[in-house]
């Protein structure tokens, strides 16, 4: 069963879909295409696709979308993509940049690369790649004076094929699970 492709004009995007480079979108096999989260996503499989990095927990349709007027109701700061398969209208990868302001540098950004997912059946066609640099293009178009991210150690060698160097380390502290955080 195929749908039929909706043109990033009929959507309502998180963010203009001119911000991610039209030389990039050129790169792309003709069945994909690279576009911003749209509000409509959550029924296009976004979660999904999520699912490859963790378990995901699905809070609902009603509760996706508040969480995507959220993130846009922060103006300049979350940039989430997604490429689309054309022939089914579902996503088949997607990713996301948010922007840090500082106080050091001259009151710089930082942009944050997260969530980096390519679906299973989709891997190996450099999506992963593509979603990489709609992001670095994203963070550094906007003035960050550096984008970064945290990874596995299995994952170091794809993000150096992606033009990032391994710098300093990454620690977590997660937060006791308490009911009330499920």
């Amino acid at each position: 069963m195929s749908a039929k492709f909706t043109p990033d004009s009929s959507l309502d995007l998180l963010f203009p879909a001119d911000l991610v480079a039209p030389e990039l979108k050129a790169q792309l096999h003709p069945d994909v295409h690279i576009r911003p989260l749209a509000s409509s996503d959550y029924r296009r499989g976004h979660l999904d696709v999520l699912s490859v990095l963790t378990v995901v927990t699905d809070p609902g349709e009603a509760a996706w979308v508040a969480q995507f007027n959220a993130m846009r109701s922060a103006a300049s700061t979350y940039y989430a993509v997604v490429i689309i398969d054309r022939t089914t209208d579902r996503i088949v990868g997607a990713g996301s940049v948010f922007i840090e302001r500082k106080f050091l540098r001259g009151l710089g950004s930082v942009g944050h690369i997260e969530d980096i997912a390519v679906d299973k059946n989709q891997q190996g066609k450099k999506l992963g790649l593509r979603i990489i640099q709609a992001l670095t293009h994203i963070s550094e178009n906007i003035g960050c004076y550096k984008t970064i991210l945290n990874c596995s150690d299995s994952n170091i060698p794809f993000y150096e094929k992606c033009g990032f160097q391994k710098k300093e380390n990454e620690m977590a502290k997660y937060a006791p699970t308490s009911p009330s955080r499920l």
